[in-house]
């Protein structure tokens, strides 16, 4: 069995009846379940349509985001998300490079770096060398300032922490953003890349080892054995490469507004709908969900 979900950027009400109707009916769904009023909806069906992506090229020219996995054991235990584009809208690193005077430069870096066109560890290690000498004071005013979290973060947090979840932030970026978003959203635990610094100063090094893309399968392994729990339990979410092994690993692997080789990997896509979309794939109702205080 398997559920079919559509949803859409909330508020923009774009999923009506005959609409979510016609699409069950082609593929031989059960009736539908309302989620939330013309934002999202869900409803079984047997097997996988041999037209899926078809129709999921046809949704999202209508800004509709569809997906189609297992009705088994959706609801997670397990929360491992990714920080930088994922659960706050910046990339850490891009806008401490703005304050070095090299921020168009190691945007650069970064956005082929994400998109896998380069070695993660040499990547990080050319940038955070840009940023020797930048005093480490600009790290907390670059989080009062310029960091913003992405819509429906703290609600997928507080939902999920209200159901006995455990969350852990595992990001390519740096512990001093990791801890502070952290604490803000109420993840149990964070892991990144620690920033060295000497009197005052970033050194322009990270410690070792840097967390990339294995250090973050390590965490989602860790994390289940310290739960209790098997990666089918995990949900993750990210949107960069060094994300892809989690993702590809996790019980369900979501790739959020994802750089395209990551949406060429994982079938689980959210391109228009915000973090509450993690909710709705569990089969959460918005009037069940919790929002933070």
């Amino acid at each position: 069995m398997f559920t079919t979900t559509l949803l859409c950027t909330p508020g923009a009400q774009k999923i009506t009846s005959d609409l979510a109707q016609s699409i069950c009916s082609a593929w031989g769904g059960r009736s539908i379940k309302w989620l939330a009023a013309m934002e999202a909806v869900e409803f079984e069906i047997l097997t996988q349509p041999e037209n899926l992506w078809q129709v999921w090229a046809e949704m999202q020219k209508i800004g509709i985001d569809l997906i189609v996995q297992s009705s088994e054991s959706r609801r997670k235990k397990i929360l491992l998300a990714d920080m930088d584009s994922t659960m706050i809208e910046q990339e850490c690193i891009d806008e401490l490079a703005i304050e070095a005077g090299v921020g168009t430069h190691v945007a650069g870096i970064t956005a082929r770096a994400m998109n896998g066109e380069l070695d993660f560890e040499q990547a990080l290690n050319e940038r955070v060398e840009l940023l020797r000498g930048l005093s480490e004071e600009i790290i907390e005013q670059v989080y009062q300032k310029r960091v913003t979290f992405m819509p429906g973060c703290g609600t997928l947090l507080a939902t999920h922490r209200a159901h006995e979840g455990y969350a852990a932030l595992v990001s390519g970026g740096f512990t001093d953003f990791t801890q502070r978003v952290a604490q803000a959203l109420g993840f149990n635990e964070h892991r990144a890349n620690i920033l060295l610094k000497s009197d005052g100063l970033l050194t322009g090094q990270v410690s070792n080892p840097i967390l990339g893309r294995e250090a973050k399968i390590l965490a989602l392994k860790e994390i289940c054995i310290s739960q209790g729990l098997t990666s089918n339990d995990v949900l993750a979410v990210g949107d960069g490469a060094n994300d892809l092994g989690m993702l590809k690993i996790a019980g369900t692997g979501v790739a959020l507004h994802s750089k395209p080789i990551v949406q060429d990997q994982v079938t689980v896509r959210i391109n228009h709908g915000d973090l509450t979309g993690l909710l709705y794939l569990q089969g959460f109702q918005k009037s069940e969900f919790v929002e933070p205080t």
